[in-house]
């Protein structure tokens, strides 16, 4: 498998521990927990591998200014600006929505990071980027752009590296499921290689966290190609089918970053057994997912189920109300 330039800006590698308490609770599989929620960079999560190989190619490049996309309460966006500022660089951030009346959240540690916020109304997927890159171009900065949810194939290869960590630290055979958020098809991709690459039979299941949007490939394909198109930049030669991506779209709710009963009750039961804190969009949404098939009986009591924590504690407190 190619190399690539890679700039460290996390602590590797993250716990794998094994959560007693919660499984106990379920009363099914025994549940392990990868804490990607540690990686280090601003309160940590899933990104910060990623951004390792994005930004080592922006710097390789000479850029000085990095400029993404994401939701208001974006994990992406808050790790991406932690980042910029630890290596000098000028960071523009084009988020969804409105100016809100007061900064919380993620969105305050955006401007902690000194980021330069730029609101797009219903464009939180970066559609309006190019203007962005105009105008820094124009002010004599030299702009990189770091893809939605730092998934393209730099960011995949980053979670093959992480599958090759946690290779390291449990036999992965022994897991029957991997189950994590999938939102923007880096994670997924990269697990679902780095699994291929390691001989693991272990399932990867991503749970769907979004409804998507009009207009755009369904989501399912957006991972397929990307699996794809990063096994062909790396240089293996892996070729995957439909089949091979796992993704369960039964906890979409009411669509992005609106709180229910499961996500509630997820990040409740996770914080009371195991002193553990998950976020209400992606990973409150995946491990309530996780409960509600573990009561399904979607799982044999036998199994060990790994649940992939990828971040996002700090929009807890952008959702005080929802979560109260």
């Amino acid at each position: 498998m190619k190399s690539f330039t890679k700039q460290s800006l996390g602590f590797f590698p993250t716990p794998l521990v094994k959560l007693d308490r919660l499984s106990a609770a379920l009363g099914g599989p025994s549940i392990y927990m990868k804490r990607d929620d540690l990686t280090g960079l601003a309160l940590g999560g899933n990104k910060t591998r990623k951004l390792e190989y994005i930004l080592g190619d922006a710097l390789s490049k000479g850029a000085d200014t990095i400029i993404t996309a994401g939701a208001a309460q974006s994990n992406h966006c808050r790790q991406t600006a932690a980042a910029a500022a630890s290596l000098g660089l000028q960071c523009h951030l084009v988020l969804g929505g409105d100016q809100p009346d007061a900064d919380n959240g993620n969105l305050l540690l955006d401007k902690l990071f000194n980021a330069q916020i730029h609101w797009a109304g219903t464009h939180r997927k970066g559609e309006d980027i190019p203007k962005i890159v105009e105008q820094c171009k124009q002010a004599g900065k030299k702009p990189y752009v770091v893809p939605y949810g730092g998934s393209n194939e730099l960011g995949a290869v980053a979670y093959i590296e992480a599958m090759k960590e946690l290779a390291t630290q449990h036999r992965l055979d022994a897991f029957s499921h991997i189950i994590f958020a999938s939102s923007s098809g880096g994670t997924h991709a990269g697990l679902m290689i780095g699994n291929k690459w390691c001989g693991s039979s272990c399932q990867i299941l991503g749970i769907n966290i979004d409804k998507g949007e009009a207009g755009e490939l369904p989501f399912e394909q957006q991972v397929l190609k990307l699996a794809n198109s990063t096994a062909q930049f790396v240089g293996l030669d892996y070729q995957f089918s439909a089949q091979d991506v796992q993704l369960n779209d039964d906890y979409v709710g009411e669509g992005y970053g609106v709180i229910g009963d499961l996500e509630r009750e997820a990040i409740s039961l996770t914080a009371q057994t195991q002193g553990i804190l998950l976020d209400p969009v992606y990973t409150g949404r995946a491990m309530g997912g996780l409960i509600d098939m573990i009561r399904q009986g979607k799982f044999k009591s036998s199994d060990n189920v790994l649940f992939w924590h990828t971040g996002g504690a700090p929009a807890l407190f952008a959702y005080a109300k929802e979560l109260s």
